[in-house]
C-alpha cells in the first residue's frame, strides 16, 4: 500500500516496499500517482515517487527549471538518508534523471531514460512553445487534455484514455514554465560522460519524442541498452504495462547480479 509522506524539504512523495532504492520521476503535467502500474516493484525495491515542483501536491513560489527539479529529488533522497538509487524518468522526468546525474553522479546506481530527449534546438523550441501557449489560452482544460491524450497514446481505447486522464493533471500556473524548462535542455556533452548502467526506452509510434531521438541518445551513451516498444506511443508504462515492467525488472535484476 502506498504511503504519502513529506520529508524535511517539503516535497510530497510516495514511498513503499523495501530493498534497493528505486526512484520514478513523472513527466510534464503528470502526477506521482501516474506510476501506479509500477507499484508492483515494491516487492523487490524501496520505491520513492515524488511530485515535481508545480505538479500534483507540490505547489511552490520557487523557480521552475530542470536543474531545480533535479535538486529537489536529490534533496529528497538526502533527507531520507539514501546514498544512491536507481533513477527512472519518463519524458520530462528523463531530463530530470539526466540532470540528477550531472549534479550528483554518485547518487545514481543506474539510469532508465524513457521516451525522453537530451537536446532541444532553440528555434524549433521557441516555435513549439508559442504554439502550446496559444492552445492553452484558447482551449478549455478538458479539450487540452483530450488533445494531449490523442498525441501521447497510440491505442485510443476507452481504458487508455481513462487512465491517461486520471494522472495527467497539468497545473495552468506551472505548465508553460515547465515546458519552457524542457525546451532549454542541452545534454549533448553530458551523455558521453555517463558511466552508470543505462537503459533507454522508446515507443515505436511516439509522436512527442520520436524514437530516433532515443536512438541518438543510445549512440552517445556507448554502454547503454536500448529497447523499442512496438505499437505504443509516448507512454509505454501505460499502453504496454506488463512488457514495460518486465524490461525494467530484467534490467534492474542484472544490476543486482553485477553488484
Amino acid at each position: 500500500m502506498a504511503e504519502l509522506l513529506t520529508c524535511c524539504s517539503r516535497i510530497p512523495y510516495l514511498r513503499m516496499g523495501e530493498g534497493e532504492p528505486l526512484v520514478f520521476i513523472h513527466g510534464l503535467g503528470e502526477v506521482k500517482e501516474g506510476w501506479s502500474n509500477q507499484f508492483e516493484f515494491a516487492d523487490q525495491y524501496d520505491l520513492i515517487i515524488p511530485d515535481l515542483r508545480g505538479h500534483g501536491e507540490y505547489i511552490t513560489t520557487e523557480p521552475i527549471s530542470i536543474a531545480n527539479f533535479a535538486r529537489d529529488v536529490i534533496s529528497l533522497l538526502k533527507g531520507l538518508k539514501i546514498e544512491n538509487a536507481h533513477i527512472c524518468g519518463l519524458s520530462m522526468g528523463g531530463m530530470v534523471a539526466q540532470e540528477i546525474y550531472r549534479q550528483a553522479p554518485e547518487i545514481c546506481r543506474s539510469l532508465m531514460l524513457v521516451s525522453t530527449f537530451h537536446y532541444a534546438p532553440k528555434r524549433l523550441g521557441k516555435l513549439f512553445l508559442n504554439y502550446r501557449k496559444s492552445r492553452a489560452e484558447s482551449l478549455p482544460l478538458d479539450k487540452q487534455k483530450d488533445i494531449a491524450a490523442r498525441i501521447c497514446l497510440y491505442s485510443w481505447n476507452e481504458k487508455n484514455f481513462e487512465d491517461f486522464n486520471k494522472f495527467y493533471k497539468p497545473n495552468p500556473d506551472f505548465y508553460i514554465e515547465s515546458m519552457k524548462a524542457c525546451l532549454q535542455v542541452n545534454n549533448i556533452c553530458l551523455l558521453p560522460k555517463i558511466t552508470v548502467p543505462t537503459l533507454i526506452i522508446g515507443g515505436q509510434y511516439d509522436a512527442v519524442t520520436p524514437v530516433w531521438i532515443q536512438l541518438l541518445m543510445h549512440k552517445q551513451i556507448r554502454h547503454s541498452e536500448f529497447v523499442i516498444f512496438k505499437n505504443t506511443g509516448h507512454i509505454a508504462k501505460l499502453e504496454a504495462k506488463d512488457a514495460f515492467n518486465n524490461v525494467l525488472r530484467n534490467f534492474l535484476n542484472r544490476q543486482k547480479r553485477a553488484s
